[in-house]
């Protein structure tokens, strides 16, 4: 029940805060939005550990492969992601992100020694193709000229980033760190990694004093980073990085329904067909998985 828990509260969150991220594109620098996610997110998980698990000392050793994973998973995977955001729409940004099925499969086998177990890969190819129909339209829409495609490769550069991070909150977790302890730490560093490059790059740090910014800041930085980090990763733990990646092909299914209510989507014969897939490839990769 605890691993069904995880799985459902990560997808669920994450699924709606491509919503949230667009409210973040405006006056404010992505790089300096991102910074102030992740150093919001910092304080919250740091009151969440004290009043649950308590801090933990870690060492040296451990802060440097925290400040590692920080780089992986709360700061430059986003800044790719972000400004690919500008220039792309989400179902793009999906399609692209869910290959992080497959770069965990593999980053498991090359440097975690996992077994590249035959379910997970089917599962993950069905999924896959299921992402290519449910935004079959706008991939049509792509060619070699398109300057979306630079747009495209950052955003494969964030998801290389976050599946990096994935195999480091793994190798984390096989040595026995707490979640929350390393987490807080990791959100600290890479909010301050965010505004030391700002103040290099001469990046005005500044804050969008709008109700919609601040709103969807709070929402990204309590919901988006603490807790679903929290139950990410913990899920990585559980069922192994491969698995647990494929919430990301689970992800545009929940961004797509709630369109369906809110922006008046219509699901087509591709869509169904995606939906089809993607659901069966889910079914076939957690074949085996105590709930």
């Amino acid at each position: 029940m605890q691993t069904a828990l995880l799985y459902a509260v990560t997808v669920m969150i994450w699924g709606t805060s491509w919503f949230a991220i667009k409210y973040q594109l405006g006056p404010v620098d992505p790089l300096v939005s991102i910074a102030h996610r992740m150093a919001l997110a910092a304080a919250f998980c740091a009151l969440l550990t004290m009043l649950t698990q308590g801090f933990v000392r870690l060492s040296l050793r451990n802060h440097l492969r925290i400040f590692l994973q920080s780089l992986c998973l709360f700061s430059c995977n986003y800044l790719f992601i972000y400004t690919a955001t500008s220039d792309l729409s989400s179902g793009l940004i999906a399609v692209i992100f869910s290959t992080m099925v497959a770069l965990n499969a593999l980053g498991g086998a090359l440097f975690l020694n996992m077994p590249l177990r035959f379910p997970v890969v089917a599962g993950g190819l069905l999924g896959l193709i299921g992402m290519a129909s449910l935004f079959y339209p706008e991939l049509e829409t792509l060619s070699w000229s398109d300057p979306r495609l630079q747009a495209l490769a950052l955003c494969f550069c964030g998801t290389l980033c976050a599946s990096a991070g994935n195999i480091l909150a793994a190798g984390s977790l096989r040595q026995g760190l707490p979640v929350l302890t390393c987490n807080t730490w990791g959100m600290l560093y890479g909010g301050c990694t965010l505004y030391l490059a700002a103040l290099f790059l001469d990046i005005p740090i500044r804050i969008d004093l709008q109700p919609d910014y601040l709103i969807s800041l709070a929402y990204l930085a309590f919901f988006a980073t603490v807790l679903a980090f929290w139950a990410y990763i913990s899920l990585i733990g559980r069922i192994g990085p491969d698995r647990a990646a494929y919430t990301t092909l689970l992800f545009p299914i929940v961004a797509l329904m709630v369109s369906s209510v809110l922006e008046s989507y219509t699901w087509t014969l591709w869509s169904a067909t995606g939906l089809g897939l993607v659901l069966a490839g889910n079914w076939l990769a957690m074949r085996g998985v105590r709930s």
